[in-house]
């Protein structure tokens, strides 16, 4: 069987806890592979690694650290089917979705590449008679990130091209549920020409996670998991002095108005509720149907829903494919068999859907709840998986109150053609992302993701200008040098006086 090891000072490091973690194929149920996981000594030693490497690659040139970027952007370009391929065994989604996730993490190494105009200082100069005051941003030092299995190379890459590119090193802790892509993305790395302990790889679990968020030579901690955690991970990391950003859950709304096209609004659900099978934290979980939309939009959906080819995700035909494991799939079902009780009208249940050859494998059909309380469990909780609730509201007050009255504030969207109103929700609607008549709004590198409430704790969000904020600090000299011509020494200065 195939065993995923650490990456540790620019080469494969056997593990040496001896405790192994199991790897899946979700589309057989078969286990494929074993993943090590770290003790806190190996946690160290990567920690170590990458301090040492800081020494010199935080006063390295931003022409050494471009060149370098720019390398891994072209390996990475060349290595996109293979990326797409391990995250397809080992997370099961659909080979075109996982070569939209390389594509998105790719912005982020361009984003990476340009990093010399995203670090120029300020200068004002003659502040006071011969004082001049510049402000520079430097890199912290050592800083980790801890990722989800949703997104196993996108997610990482939001984070670590971005730290290095501002002179940090980084240890990486990726999902234990599907950890090759992060391999992968280390060696070529290194095969660009990164340097030795600048990115290490750590896999783990809790141990591995803890160690990270209390080692006193890690100064930032980067996450994106479940609101839990993530609070979790605010606040322990934060009681040990380090700069956080951790990016939680969320249950995010597509308010549909009755002036919409029903039928945009209607492919839209579908995309981005069953899309990547719903295992996303910018997922439409949740569509708000006002007035007279909600029967026809219910049906509309429901139509596409019923015509989504799910099978394997090396298969050309599927468009979905099976969530990450057996325990998952069976808790996102638990949401659709106790929803009828709760109050919803059930118009689909994927609940009991299999693919033939494949039956071991993790699979769930598309699931619809039409009517949903707001008290129910499918609609207070993050389900993470193809089951959509819609709600009905009257008016686009009561549906902009509901959206607001929700914990979590990732991202939301609004389908209207009525400008005025989509100007109101912009501003009105307390979410991080919004999209109007885009039902996933995740923004492009140049611009930073990040939710509101329990979607983020901390004080920046991921990638663009925050992120390079997140990864540097800020630092004001201010400078007053004696004219030459009062050196006392003749420098063949004519003097001012």
């Amino acid at each position: 069987m195939k065993t995923v090891n650490h990456w540790i000072d620019g080469k494969a490091v056997e593990g040496t806890s001896g405790t192994y973690g199991p790897v899946t194929d979700p589309a057989t149920g078969a286990r494929t592979t074993r993943v090590a996981f770290a003790s806190a000594e190996e946690v160290d030693a990567a920690v170590a690694a990458a301090k040492a490497a800081f020494a010199t690659w935080g006063t390295s040139s931003l022409a050494t650290r471009t060149a370098i970027l720019f390398r891994y952007r072209a390996l990475l370009d060349a290595h996109r089917a293979e990326l797409a391929e391990l995250i397809t065994a080992e997370h099961g989604k659909v080979h075109s979705d996982a070569l939209g996730e390389v594509a998105r993490g790719l912005e982020i190494v361009e984003l990476a590449c340009g990093i010399t105009t995203q670090l120029k200082g300020e200068l004002s100069t003659q502040v006071s008679g011969g004082v001049d005051v510049a402000a520079i941003r430097q890199p912290l030092g050592v800083v980790a990130g801890i990722t989800p299995f949703n997104f196993p190379a996108m997610v990482p890459m939001w984070m670590f091209p971005l730290a290095i590119a501002c002179g940090n090193t980084f240890v990486l802790k990726p999902s234990e549920k599907d950890p090759s892509p992060a391999i992968l993305l280390a060696q070529l790395a290194a095969e660009a020409g990164l340097p030795e302990g600048v990115l290490n790889v750590v896999n783990g679990d809790k141990e591995a996670v803890d160690r990270l968020l209390t080692h006193p030579d890690v100064a930032a901690v980067s996450f994106v998991g479940s609101t839990p955690i993530a609070r979790h991970i605010h606040r322990v990391a934060g009681e040990h002095g380090k700069r956080v950003q951790a990016l939680g859950g969320a249950k995010n709304h597509m308010l549909v108005l009755p002036d919409a096209d029903l039928d945009a609004a209607a492919d839209a659900a579908v995309s981005a509720a069953y899309g990547s099978a719903g295992e996303r934290c910018m997922a439409v979980s949740a569509v708000v149907a006002v007035g007279a939309a909600g029967d026809e939009l219910v049906a509309k959906i429901r139509e596409r829903a019923e015509k989504i080819k799910i099978g394997p995700g090396d298969d050309p035909a599927s468009e979905m494919g099976p969530l990450i494991t057996k325990a998952h799939r069976d808790k996102v079902a638990s949401y659709v068999h106790g929803a009828a009780a709760q109050g919803a009208e059930v118009v689909l249940d994927g609940t009991g859907f299999t693919v033939e050859g494949y039956e071991d494998g993790h699979w769930i059909g598309l699931s619809l709840l039409d009517k949903v309380p707001v008290e129910s469990d499918a609609y207070r909780d993050e389900i993470f998986g193809p089951v959509l609730c819609v709600l009905r509201a009257e008016s686009y007050e009561e549906g902009l109150a509901l959206i607001n009255s929700s914990p979590w504030g990732n991202g939301t969207a609004v389908f209207t053609r009525d400008g005025g109103a989509a100007r109101r929700f912009q501003m009105e609607v307390e979410a991080g992302m919004v999209g109007i008549n885009v039902p996933i709004p995740v923004p492009v590198g140049y611009h930073s993701f990040g939710g509101w409430k329990d979607s983020l704790f901390g004080d920046h969000h991921i990638y663009g200008n925050d992120g390079v904020h997140f990864y540097t600090r800020g630092k004001v000299v201010t400078t007053r040098w004696p004219d030459p011509a009062d050196s006392g020494v003749d420098l063949g200065f004519p003097s001012h006086r």
